[in-house]
């Protein structure tokens, strides 16, 4: 079971987004398995576990966060964000301007690159997509590989008007 540092400091990041009522934890694994131990101390209230479709999970995350919830969208692995890429590109990128300022939906998006050790997850859910998105959209992508980046990125998030993306690495949850 992960039970690094690292690890630890995104359970507590979790736990402080979790105190707030308007927050719901959306994605796989998030009620059935803790994603990756992460959520443990995150009441099941506040989770809920979505099917694999990624498209409808970036759309309910952006209509949850125009209703005034704060979604942290969880997506197992990097890869898996691109199978949104309809409302991440042409939605929630481009809201604000969209709308002329009207709208500028505060979604958090956490997904991780995936494992090569103790487990290797193999070559398409150990992909870094990082530079794609950093290149792609207008709001925050924080890759985050220390236990500094994991605080100043979920600091960001809960000080931005608008979303982020927070891409974490499973390998370091086992350190």
């Amino acid at each position: 079971m992960a039970n690094s540092i690292y690890h630890k400091t995104i359970c507590e990041e979790m736990q402080k987004f979790a105190e707030d009522q308007k927050v719901i934890f959306l994605g796989q694994q998030v009620a059935s398995e803790d994603f990756y131990g992460t959520l443990k101390n995150v009441s099941l209230s506040k989770r809920m576990e979505m099917p694999v479709a990624e498209e409808l999970q970036m759309g309910l995350s952006i209509g949850l966060a125009m209703e005034g919830y704060l979604p942290i969208s969880i997506y197992q692995r990097m890869d898996f964000i691109p199978r949104s890429a309809d409302q991440l590109i042409n939605h929630l990128n481009i809201m604000n301007s969209m709308t002329r300022g009207k709208f500028n939906p505060k979604v958090i998006i956490r997904t991780t690159i995936g494992s090569k050790t103790p487990f290797n997850v193999g070559p398409q859910h150990s992909q870094d997509l990082s530079d794609m998105c950093m290149s792609i959209l207008h709001f925050p992508v924080a890759k985050v590989n220390t236990v500094e980046e994991v605080k100043e990125a979920y600091a960001l998030a809960r000080t931005i008007n608008g979303p982020i993306l927070i891409i974490e690495s499973q390998e370091l949850y086992y350190e």
